[in-house]
């Protein structure tokens, strides 16, 4: 069975949906570890609830970006780490953990990639934007972790319509929805290629 470390910096909803997907079987793995960059989130709340440990690892309170990667790689290896998925996590993944987790890192954009991802579209950004174009239809992507942010391979996406009196709020929700289905599925069929 593989181990899965999961990364997040805010509520965890994703998290969720993959502790659930656990639980129900769906999701053939061990969930090892949470590794945030941000004390006192919903994700440590989630992790506790569930007993998987977590660790805080906040680049602002380490000395450089070199201390930083060294903390990831230490606890990824201490909690034996197969698969990386980030879920929310708003930090760049240092190339020395892309690296060695080559294909083994994760990550669901909320919106159609190619379009509308990188440096600076997350969260309601995305939703903006797409709902300022008006784009007919947005959705989610999971895709595999590369040094350039959302540009990795993509591994499977759900479209959403986007609703002419959508607000940025109305687009997440639904497409949160889709997340939340998508992600646990997309994960453990590239757990089974691995």
């Amino acid at each position: 069975m593989k181990n899965i470390v999961v990364f997040a910096s805010g509520s965890g909803t994703n998290f969720q949906s993959i502790i659930d997907a656990v639980r129900r079987d769906e999701l053939t793995a061990r969930l090892t570890g949470l590794i945030t960059n941000k004390a006192g989130i919903g994700a440590i709340e989630r992790a506790e609830k569930s007993s998987i440990p977590s660790n805080v690892i906040n680049p602002a309170e380490l000395n450089s970006e070199k201390e930083f990667e060294e903390a990831l790689l230490k606890q990824l290896e201490a909690w034996d780490a197969d698969l990386i998925i980030l879920a929310g996590y708003l930090k760049k993944i240092p190339s020395s953990v892309i690296k060695k987790y080559s294909n083994r890192i994760l990550n669901i954009h909320p919106s159609l990639l190619p379009k509308y991802g990188g440096k600076g579209f997350y969260g309601s950004n995305v939703h903006k934007a797409v709902i300022g174009a008006g784009e007919e239809e947005s959705g989610c992507t999971v895709h595999i972790v590369t040094e350039e942010f959302d540009e990795g391979p993509i591994l499977a996406q759900t479209k959403v319509p986007v609703h002419e009196n959508d607000t940025p709020k109305d687009l997440a929700k639904r497409i949160l929805k889709e997340e939340h289905l998508l992600y646990p599925k997309t994960i453990q069929k590239h757990i089974q290629n691995l």
